[in-house]
């Protein structure tokens, strides 16, 4: 696999399981692993076609008689922050945002397991210990940092957010975010997208991928507020969202 090429990878497929967005629907994975020194070229080529990254593996939803699973991006250098965007970024003005390597710690990891425990109560993640997270945010062979947000004001600088995120040719891929629940009223989860679509900009790069839309999912609605934004189409590439 250290000489694989795009035009070589082998793909796989998962066994089909309850799709965690769509009721009564299938859900089916195409993947392969990242793994070489054409690891980062891989990773963006497959990017752009409609893959995620998930540690070492990159997929993609290839569900039997369903294409409901969009990926999107935010087109950031034509993005108008709202009225309701400007008032999110207000309220985060006191936070400060350090961009880390990515070396998992206890205090990412508490408020990781406060978020799941809070917001996903049930779901699969809830049972990961420390040694889970640490494989999560440290196995990529691929350019990714740590987005830590914290009170700046605070006497301890209380971590209050983290995003996993991947660095890309054109943009950053925002592989996994966590926040502190008890802070609902900040909108956590809007700003670190702000702030990373306002990175974007400052970087002179072009896009921030957000991973999956489907468009009748309740989860996913609040990505296509982000706009300009664009929907990979397999073979028409992207294309604006209407």
């Amino acid at each position: 696999m250290t000489d694989q090429t795009p035009e070589t990878t082998q793909l796989f497929l998962t066994a089909a399981m309850p799709c965690p967005y769509l009721p009564g629907k299938q859900e089916r994975k195409l993947f392969t692993h990242l793994t070489g020194r054409r690891a980062a070229n891989l990773h963006h080529l497959l990017s752009e076609n409609g893959f995620r990254r998930s540690q070492n593996l990159i997929y993609r939803p290839a569900c039997e008689g369903c294409n409901a699973c969009q990926s999107v991006r935010i087109v950031a250098n034509d993005f108008v922050a709202s009225g309701r965007f400007r008032r999110v970024l207000k309220h985060n003005a006191d936070l400060s945002v350090e961009v880390r390597p990515t070396t998992a710690t206890s205090e990412q990891y508490d408020l990781f397991k406060r978020y799941l425990e809070s917001r996903h109560a049930g779901g699969g993640m809830n049972q990961m210990s420390f040694v889970d997270y640490e494989y999560m945010v440290e196995d990529t062979p691929v350019q990714s940092v740590l987005v830590e947000y914290r009170l700046r004001d605070h006497p301890d600088q209380t971590l209050v957010a983290v995003a996993l995120t991947d660095v890309m040719p054109d943009g950053l891929s925002m592989v996994y975010s966590f926040y502190d629940p008890d802070l609902a009223s900040r909108s956590l989860g809007t700003y670190l997208i702000l702030d990373h679509i306002a990175q974007v900009c400052s970087a002179g790069l072009r896009y921030v991928y957000l991973g999956y839309w489907v468009k009748d999912s309740p989860k996913m609605a609040y990505k296509a507020l982000y706009k300009p934004l664009e929907v990979q189409k397999g073979t028409l590439g992207w294309c604006s969202l209407d």
